[in-house]
């Protein structure tokens, strides 16, 4: 579990907001030495995330490394962090992405270099604290923390329509934070005049009865948020001109991470704390998602500008990711936090090798490349690994994700999972066309003739990722062992106190019988599962 006893979770959250404070001392000529000084500082915040998984005990439902200290006692605040199996590889993938993205600005960024370290471990903080956060009003702290130095990234690193993209960034993401804001505050009111408690403990609330119809307002304010975040269709507007505009390494996180905490917020959240109001929101969701996965792929088929091309296709397969989440069976909610791991290990390796070629030919049009693979071998490698993972090939981390989540759609609805289905194709169709007009083909512009291959630094960037799609995708059990029974408790748990709410009487073995086997000593949190 710990065996250290050192405070863990406390530890990686603040390490990166301690390193970003000792960057801050340091003169702002010596760009060099702030560059390799904040990459060791990534270094080692990944290598002080690799014991929690470690230590992690896979035979245990509930939330591990528990710290809770008073914050503010006398308004039901603290300081309240946690981990299951699912947020469990959230943060060790913010870890692993951060190095990447700090080795992709070596190059990238050459004004205020110290700034934009800066804002990137502090931005590291608020996205490892929303992960780990059992109390609302530290989990709304941690989220709004996200929101800053992102801005920042856009609005100051980005390109020509950065302050557009930046505010409108913010403009959507504030809304749907206000809204949650009032919805956290109702639920802290509600518990506390209904128990005598008032409390912002998620574990705690989890187990508030609320009225349907307080569930129904309730869940449409966390839900906004979280959609918002994700993006989902119709709320992803803002999606292509952040990705567009933001520096390779905003887009690799942003990708990679921060639309995590949208889909995250449901299964965290929004889900099991109004889980009356989740079921009867499964059509409403699915629908939206499905609509995501189908128009996001046909949108990036008609694109032009290969970033653009990839920042749609985020919208196409986080929609797989909310299908089938809410197919709400184990299949359909692994396969969905397989696939949040897999999108940003994918699409953010994506990103890294957009930025690669922008670097050398500054254009980012498919139209002015073709027959790269001539003069870039070794990139067309790299490329071609990361195309296939991005569309589902079997053996890489993608087929596994999409395939569970088919699985458990088609078990939930079949109509659902056939025309999700249709995204795999899709998907497959506009990545393999656009491979083959970047990389195939004659050489029709001069200037493609005497472009570099990747260097060093670059090549070194892209092998974690490639050793990563492959052991996701042909060794699946080695994350799934660690998930499996937070899995599973989260679907006892919420399945359970929705029938508790239809059913006052209590008798709901049938509907219960829907989480595939999982027995309630299996799935309650208090329970370790000893040999």
């Amino acid at each position: 579990m710990n065996p250290v006893g050192i405070p863990i979770l406390t530890t990686i959250t603040f390490f990166p907001l301690a390193g970003a404070i000792i960057l801050l001392f340091l003169p702002r000529a010596r760009e060099e030495f702030i560059k390799r000084a904040a990459l060791i500082i990534s270094l080692v915040e990944f290598a002080i995330s690799l014991p929690l998984f470690i230590w992690f005990d896979e035979r245990v439902a509930g939330m591990q490394f528990v710290e809770k200290v008073p914050w503010i006692p006398e308004w039901g605040v603290s300081y309240a962090v946690g981990v299951d199996g699912i947020s469990l590889l959230l943060i060790l993938l913010t870890t692993f992405l951060t190095v990447l993205c700090i080795l992709s600005s070596w190059r990238a960024v050459e004004k205020s270099v110290k700034e934009y370290m800066i804002t990137f471990l502090i931005l590291e903080t608020g996205m490892i604290g929303v992960f780990c956060a059992l109390d609302l009003i530290l989990f709304y702290v941690f989220w709004e923390v996200t929101l800053i130095p992102m801005y920042l990234i856009i609005g100051v690193w980005g390109g020509p329509r950065r302050i557009y993209a930046a505010i409108k960034f913010f403009l959507y993401t504030m809304a749907g934070s206000v809204l949650m804001l009032v919805a956290i505050l109702a639920l802290y009111v509600l518990h506390g005049k209904a128990t005598g408690e008032y409390t912002f403990d998620l574990l705690k609330l989890y187990q508030a009865g609320l009225p349907v119809q307080t569930q129904y307002l309730m869940f449409a304010a966390f839900a906004l948020a979280f959609a918002i975040k994700v993006p989902m269709f119709p709320f992803h507007t803002w999606l292509p001109d952040a990705h567009v505009e933001a520096p390779t390494a905003g887009s690799v996180i942003l990708a990679g991470i921060l639309l995590k905490l949208g889909t995250y917020g449901f299964i965290r959240f929004a889900i099991p704390l109004f889980p009356v109001a989740a079921f009867k929101a499964i059509p409403i969701i699915s629908i939206m998602a499905l609509i995501g996965i189908i128009y996001g792929a046909l949108v990036s088929m008609m694109q032009t500008d290969l970033k653009k091309l990839v920042a749609f296709s985020s919208v196409s397969h986080l929609g797989f990711v909310m299908l089938g989440m809410f197919a709400f069976n184990v299949q359909g909610v692994q396969g969905s936090v397989y696939q949040m791991i897999n999108h940003g290990v994918s699409t953010g390796a994506l990103f890294l090798i957009v930025g690669m070629i922008y670097e050398r030919r500054h254009t980012r049009l498919i139209a002015d490349f073709g027959g790269l693979s001539r003069v870039m071998p070794v990139f067309a490698t790299f490329f071609m690994i990361v195309t296939l993972s991005s569309i589902a090939l079997p053996g890489t981390n993608g087929f596994v994700g999409e395939f569970l989540i088919l699985v458990g759609t088609f078990k939930a609805n079949p109509v659902y999972g056939v025309l999700g289905a249709t995204g795999v194709i899709l998907a497959a169709a506009y990545m393999l066309w656009m491979f083959q007009r970047v990389m195939f083909g004659a050489i029709t512009h001069e200037e493609n003739r005497g472009l570099k291959d990747l260097n060093l630094r670059e090549v070194v960037t892209l092998i974690p990722i490639i050793v990563l799609i492959i052991w996701m995708g042909v060794f699946p059990q080695f994350f799934f062992k660690k998930m499996d029974l937070s899995v599973q408790h989260f679907l006892y748990d919420v399945k359970a106190r929705y029938e508790a709410a239809i059913t006052p009487s209590g008798s709901g073995e049938g509907e219960l019988s829907a989480t595939e086997g999982v027995t309630g000593s299996q799935a309650h949190s208090a329970i370790v599962v000893k040999e």
